[in-house]
């Protein structure tokens, strides 16, 4: 892989994105939702566990149940957004692994151990988190990651008789420039890195 994105797409997904508090009156299509994924799959997990699930919450009654289920200012962007993902991680996704991962049995690394199994699963699922960020940007979306919401009272209403649990939630669509606060400072390499 030789070739680098261009100073246009590093500025797409990293120098000039936001974090968007309102969107435009601009719907998402299904269509775009599967791109997401199509290109969230891809990201590395360990042993290809892939263990984040997502719920879409497209309908007013979705986003309704959840923005009820949100703190402070949350539930108004969530009911402005046209969607707004739950993402989740499974904490039986080591069942998954022998399809997911054929070239060892990974299954039993997991199998029994409920500390790796969630530091897992919150780990990886965290990092599908962010490749759902980066995806979405990469096809002109926007985003509104935000973590202010009942995990458990969630997990009860959109992953009922699962093992699956929320990680956190994720506004999207086409973002409105008047709701956006000017960047915040981010730090110089020097500031919270060391090369040893």
């Amino acid at each position: 892989m030789a070739d680098k994105l261009s100073e246009e797409g590093l500025d797409l997904l990293f120098r000039t994105a936001r974090t968007y508090n309102g969107y435009l009156e601009k719907p998402v299509s299904e269509e775009q939702l599967h791109a997401i994924w199509d290109l969230v799959k891809y990201g590395p997990t360990s042993a290809n566990m892939l263990p984040a699930r997502i719920i879409w919450c497209v309908s007013e009654e979705a986003k309704e149940k959840l923005a009820g289920l949100a703190s402070g200012t949350n539930g108004p962007k969530i009911l402005q957004a046209p969607v707004t993902a739950i993402i989740g991680m499974d904490l039986a996704f080591y069942e998954h692994l022998p399809r997911l991962f054929p070239h060892a049995d990974a299954r039993s690394w997991f199998a029994g151990n409920d500390k790796l199994i969630e530091v897992s699963a919150f780990r990886n699922s965290s990092l599908q988190g962010g490749y759902f960020i980066m995806a979405a940007r990469a096809l002109g979306l926007d985003t509104g990651p935000m973590s202010g919401f009942d995990n458990d009272a969630v997990d009860a209403a959109f992953f009922p008789g699962t093992k699956v649990k929320s990680n956190f939630i994720c506004t999207l669509g086409y973002g409105d420039p008047a709701t956006i606060f000017d960047r915040s400072p981010r730090p110089g390499f020097e500031d919270f890195n060391k090369i040893i």
